[in-house]
């Protein structure tokens, strides 16, 4: 992830509680322009769909602007209203929340046929050895790892202990390394 990215969502984020709060009309533009991508991709991880998951954050950006006080640790409270809302519309739709959907982001065109194909086997047998983990730590996972939250933001978002959170990224981490060697010496 784009470390300045990053930091400016950061820095913009009092700002934005400040406009939410205010009920100002530059809030909606403002939500959307930080955290659509960042959601959208969340929300696919949990419904699998693109059109699922950009319905699920028109739906998130709808409750937040309504929402009548956002509190100051918004990062964490926006991901924990989008986790929410998407574990529900899964259940609706009766898919499994919680695993990685989206495809690689390296596009095709810059490797070769071979390269692909090899890329593609290694993405597989990853996918396979994260379906592996259980729901907690796949979740843990994500959004330390592809959503760039913090062990305190997680646990926000979770509603866990912060220790609970080292403990699943640990374990998590460490299936996936075994995996990982166990596919490596096929």
């Amino acid at each position: 992830m784009n470390e300045s990215r990053v930091g400016a969502g950061q820095d913009e984020a009092p700002k934005l509680v400040d406009l939410l709060n205010s009920k100002d009309s530059k809030a909606g533009d403002l939500l959307q322009r930080l955290h659509r991508e960042a959601l959208t991709r969340f929300c696919l991880g949990y419904l699998g769909r693109i059109e699922e998951a950009e319905d699920a954050v028109q739906e998130v950006f709808l409750k937040v602007v309504q929402t009548p006080t956002v509190p100051s640790h918004f990062r964490p409270w926006l991901y924990k209203i989008a986790r929410n809302h998407c574990i529900k519309r899964a259940h609706r739709g009766g898919a499994q929340p919680g695993l990685i959907q989206q495809p690689s982001q390296i596009p095709d065109a810059l490797t070769g046929q071979l390269t692909r194909l090899v890329n593609d086997e290694m993405r597989t047998r990853m996918a396979e050895a994260f379906a592996l983990l259980s729901a907690e730590q796949r979740e843990a996972l994500r959004l330390r790892y592809v959503e760039n939250l913090s062990r305190t933001e997680i646990a926000e978002v979770l509603d866990v202990a912060e220790p609970l959170v080292k403990s699943r990224l640990f374990e998590g981490l460490k299936r996936l390394r075994e995996e990982a060697a166990r596919i490596e010496s096929r």
